[in-house]
């Protein structure tokens, strides 16, 4: 009897050991994939700043901005579009002149949808980026990151992501363009940006668990140190789009100098929360048409991958993020301020018939009338960007029975941004090769 317990506890042991030696396997595989990720963006970043450090040593001179001779010129060349609005020599023209600062996770997607639209629409000259999607993020923004940039070209457009500098920007537009940008509650947006880029930072990688975000939280500086590879998605992250420190306290005088600086420089700062009387003050200021407006929410996730934040949870999420926080208080006052100037029953109109509209196109354009999850979109050219070995974004079938005269106008309101880049004829290279191999290892 002890001879066969013996044998047993033998047996046992080498089973034990053998989960022991898969586990350990496993996680090696794990960590060659981690390693070979981070090295890839690395080089990936690499080849896409080169051009810009050597324009800095050069110190390439080009003038303070553009003429604004072409920002006229694109006016009288919109299609049938003075005509429904007031006269070129009234007071209402509308903008074709705009600065879109691309925030993160703050629903700024859709409203390049809404930008890519109006520019094709009316023959619009974009500032694009080369070779990816993205001017060259996570560095300050330059002109030479401009596809076919040249001292002195004027744009209409400039809308993709980027770390903002604003004597870099403000070569390449009209000095009377009109600058605009979106925020979110911090708390919200800590937790999208956890979520969507936890696999590209190796910070989280230790951090195990189904309540990954809470654990955080809950010690951030026990995984968090500032310079590490792509650490800034983890904290202030709006802040640090903006061009400014995101390691900053809260009550340090740099935080309150920078919103300042926004303040001077956006005409409209809009509020993720309140997209729908956002867009009507964007109208309002641009002179655009309802028609302008609509929108398809792009870029969502579906909600089995949100992390539902508890009271506790959201305060401390802006407590980490005091920073942004901070700068959304900010806005938050200036956008109401803007709301009441606008007048709230009139604002409640406008938002009633945006709904209305949105609801006709919807019905019109969408299999279904809603999103879906990326395995059931039918067409690649309507698949959005999904985060690293994840299928957590949403998308849509475009109605096979759509009218002729509307089937383009639903395809492009459906289009995302990658695809839509495209088609305006932007290289991808870098951004399709990190994708390929996105999808091949995960």
């Amino acid at each position: 009897m002890g001879i066969i317990s013996h044998s047993w506890l033998d047996v046992a042991g080498m089973l034990g050991f053998g989960v022991r030696i898969r586990r350990c396997k496993s996680i090696a595989r794990r960590l060659a994939v981690g390693v070979l990720l981070t090295s890839f963006m690395v080089v990936l970043h690499c080849l896409s700043t080169p051009a810009a450090q050597q324009v800095n040593q050069q110190k390439v001179t080009v003038a303070l901005s553009c003429s604004h001779h072409l920002s006229q010129t694109w006016v009288h060349n919109l299609t049938n579009y003075s005509q429904s609005r007031t006269s070129l020599s009234g007071e209402c023209v509308p903008t074709v002149d705009i600065m879109f600062m691309k925030t993160h996770k703050t629903a700024s997607s859709t409203l390049l949808n809404i930008i890519f639209r109006f520019g094709e629409k009316h023959g619009l000259k974009f500032a694009f980026p080369k070779g990816r999607n993205d001017f060259s993020y996570p560095s300050p923004f330059l002109c030479s990151h401009v596809k076919d940039f040249q001292p002195g070209v004027c744009f209409n457009i400039l809308c993709n992501h980027m770390r903002f500098n604003g004597h870099e920007v403000a070569k390449l537009l009209p000095a009377d363009a009109a600058y605009f940008t979106i925020l979110r509650d911090p708390a919200e947006l800590f937790e999208s940006s956890f979520h969507y880029y936890s696999r590209a930072i190796p910070l989280t990688w230790g951090i195990h668990g189904d309540g990954k975000l809470a654990e955080f939280l809950r010690e951030p500086m026990n995984y968090y140190t500032p310079g590490s590879y792509n650490s800034f998605y983890l904290k202030n992250l709006l802040f640090f789009d903006f061009g400014f420190d995101n390691n900053l306290e809260p009550d340090h005088p740099l935080v309150e100098r920078g919103i300042q600086t926004l303040s001077q420089r956006f005409q409209l700062v809009l509020m993720a929360e309140h997209f729908e009387e956002s867009l009507i003050l964007l109208k309002d200021t641009l002179c655009w048409t309802m028609e302008d407006m609509l929108f398809f929410k792009l870029n969502a996730r579906k909600d089995s991958s949100v992390s539902r934040l508890t009271p506790a949870l959201r305060a401390k999420a802006r407590e980490w993020n005091g920073a942004d926080w901070r700068l959304y208080q900010h806005f938050n006052a200036t956008f109401w301020a803007k709301v009441e100037a606008y007048g709230r029953t009139r604002m409640e109109q406008e938002v009633k018939e945006l709904r209305r509209r949105n609801a006709e196109m919807a019905a019109m354009c969408i299999e279904g009338g809603g999103a879906v999850e990326a395995g059931l979109i039918r067409d690649t050219d309507l698949l959005p960007w999904q985060p690293v070995g994840e299928n957590s974004i949403l998308g849509y079938n475009l109605r096979k029975n759509i009218d002729p005269k509307y089937r383009e106008h639903c395809r492009k309101m459906l289009t995302p941004e990658i695809q839509y880049l495209s088609e305006l004829g932007v290289n991808l290279w870098l951004t399709r090769l990190w994708g390929w191999l996105k999808d091949t290892i995960f």
